[in-house]
């Protein structure tokens, strides 16, 4: 005699359960990723004037080297998010801005280190990460970005593609573990996170690799602050550990 399991819309006799297991723990480090939550201005458009000033979206901030180059704002321009998503964080430059050397403008979000420390960036058993992400921008072209420690002496600039204006398209990059510098595994910031919108000089590097210093873009990157009027829409930014990116990790909003 047998007994069937039907579970998980799969079904096996005598109790065989093969199942997928499921994701446990924190997946995502990024907190806020979809853009679900502004406490603080409710879905008003604010304009970044201090640098590392938080705005918009809860737990994220902004690197300027300038004040009132972007306005910010959830759900900016009323666009229809991705498929899943239902809230992006929205940035409009002001101005047609000719970046000067070493200037920086990027949207931030620093994780804490006891939410990173299983990474093991540092040593030798250093583990690689998934950034993954939708953005939507007026602007085509190669974009970049960096994730950097607390310290800001060491840095993996990255960079990614935008092929089509106004659309919103998805995408992934793959980054190896560091095996050198300091990272925390404290309450400090383990990682900080940087989604470059304009950098120049010193901000800049070769994507793909990791190097000294704060390096928040790659080379030849496109200034979304250099173009008036230009838009840029993020939401679903992951960064996960492993080699693959995974679905989106939604989380209870509480």
């Amino acid at each position: 005699m047998t007994t069937a399991y039907s579970g998980d819309g799969i079904t096996f006799p005598d109790n065989t359960v093969q199942a997928t297991a499921p994701r446990v723990g924190m997946v995502n480090r990024i907190i806020n990723g979809d853009m679900r939550i502004d406490q603080r201005n409710a879905g008003a458009s604010i304009t970044p004037t201090v640098d590392s000033q938080y705005g918009s979206c809860d737990r994220w901030t902004y690197f300027i080297s300038q004040a009132s180059k972007f306005s910010v704002q959830q759900n900016a321009g009323s666009v229809t998010p991705p498929v899943g998503f239902t809230n992006y964080l929205g940035i409009t430059s002001l101005s047609a801005y000719s970046l000067v050397s070493n200037e920086i403008f990027a949207i931030t979000q620093k994780v804490e280190g006891f939410n990173s420390a299983d990474f093991g960036w540092g040593t030798s058993n250093a583990k690689p990460v998934t950034l993954s992400f939708w953005v939507r921008s007026s602007l085509t072209g190669t974009f970049g970005g960096g994730i950097t420690n607390a310290a800001f002496n060491r840095s993996y600039p990255f960079s990614y593609t935008i092929s089509a204006v106004n659309t919103w398209e998805y995408k992934t990059v793959a980054i190896a573990g560091d095996t050198s510098g300091t990272w925390l595994t404290n309450n400090g910031s383990g990682l900080v996170l940087q989604i470059a919108l304009g950098a120049t000089g010193a901000r800049t590097a070769t994507a793909g690799a990791w190097a000294a210093g704060w390096i928040p873009s790659a080379t030849g990157a496109t200034s979304v602050v250099g173009t008036s009027g230009a838009t840029f829409y993020v939401t679903g930014v992951q960064l996960e550990k492993g080699s693959t990116a995974t679905d989106f990790e939604y989380v209870d909003y509480g």
